[in-house]
């Protein structure tokens, strides 16, 4: 496992982790989540991805009895704040909200700090200048240790480090974008200025696009699918045009280039985006520890896809950013 500096800060992430979106309380219970994390940290991961609306804060409080069997010093834990309850002030990243969600999500994951918080979302209804002004003071008073965003855009994100340099505050150190072979722009394109000029650390998630780059869709969607058991993602899928047939047969075209490396065409999807020197590290998700162990093998993918094999694949997706 190769272990990156986040952007230009000095902490260092697996290039491949662990993230409990939609299995950590949905799918797995404390031993299963015991057993996924032991899996990922016996192979290299460090860094463990959360955030308080993950299964309504039960994914922080499960995380947090598992890691327990580690040394603190040799995690890094993240959680992102913005949906937070059903009240007017649970909802988004206003200093109110950041603070009482920081708290709530330390008290769930039994910790006096964590390594990385994010803003979940943008908020139109928050002024980025207090946002900025309540990360400063969570950073300073030791309840995390770096900030960062998640999905928003450069602009926003240059607003924010523009009042974080006249404010004298701490700005930003990573963000947490959609980042696979169907969703290129604001990482290829729209967030290339950020990197050199803010040294802008990334922290993809969805690379295999809900499971479309398995390949396990490519005749259909079966019972016992992530898809088929949680609608929002299909219809999301469907909504960015993602679940279509061109797409599809983008995978199955892809799919010849894995076999013939000897690979999946998952661990193919992860070693693509390992490739791409701007990601600081890729968020898997998995339900069980076989797939961890699937996944993590992307690492040995990646020194397979040489210039030839990335043109080969570019070829087929046809939809680099302009």
């Amino acid at each position: 496992m190769k272990y990156n500096n986040l952007g230009k800060a000095g902490i260092k992430v697996s290039e491949i982790s662990l993230g409990s979106w939609l299995t950590f309380g949905n799918q797995l219970d404390t031993e299963g989540v015991k057993q996924t994390m032991r899996t990922a940290y016996e192979h290299g991961i460090n860094f463990f991805d959360n955030a308080e609306a993950y299964a309504n804060g039960l994914s922080e409080s499960l995380m947090g009895m598992a890691i327990k069997e580690y040394r603190r010093e040799d995690l890094v834990i993240s959680t992102k704040i913005f949906w937070g309850g059903k009240g007017p002030n649970d909802l988004g990243v206003s200093r109110k909200h950041l603070l009482e969600g920081i708290w709530n999500s330390l008290k769930r994951l039994q910790l006096d700090y964590v390594d990385l918080i994010f803003c979940h979302r943008p908020d139109p209804t928050t002024p980025i200048e207090e946002t900025v002004f309540a990360m400063d003071y969570i950073i300073r008073n030791g309840l995390a240790l770096y900030w960062g965003t998640s999905e928003w855009s450069a602009k926003q994100l240059e607003e924010a480090y523009t009042i974080a340099d006249k404010r004298n505050l701490i700005p930003p150190s990573m963000e947490q974008p959609q980042y696979n072979m169907f969703v290129r722009e604001k990482v290829e394109k729209e967030f290339l200025p950020l990197y050199q000029k803010y040294g802008l650390g990334l922290t993809t998630f969805s690379p295999l696009a809900s499971g479309l780059l398995t390949g396990k869709y490519n005749e259909g969607i079966p019972e016992n699918s992530r898809l088929a058991k949680f609608k929002g993602l299909k219809d999301d899928l469907e909504k960015d045009g993602l679940l279509s047939s061109k797409n599809i047969e983008k995978v199955k075209r892809l799919s010849k280039i894995a076999n013939d490396l000897g690979a999946t065409m998952a661990q193919l999807a992860i070693a693509w985006i390992l490739k791409n020197p701007h990601v600081s590290t890729v968020i898997i998700g998995a339900s069980r520890p076989e797939q961890v162990i699937e996944n993590v093998k992307a690492t040995e993918v990646k020194d397979k896809l040489t210039e030839d094999v990335m043109l080969e694949i570019e070829n087929i997706l046809d939809n680099k950013p302009l």
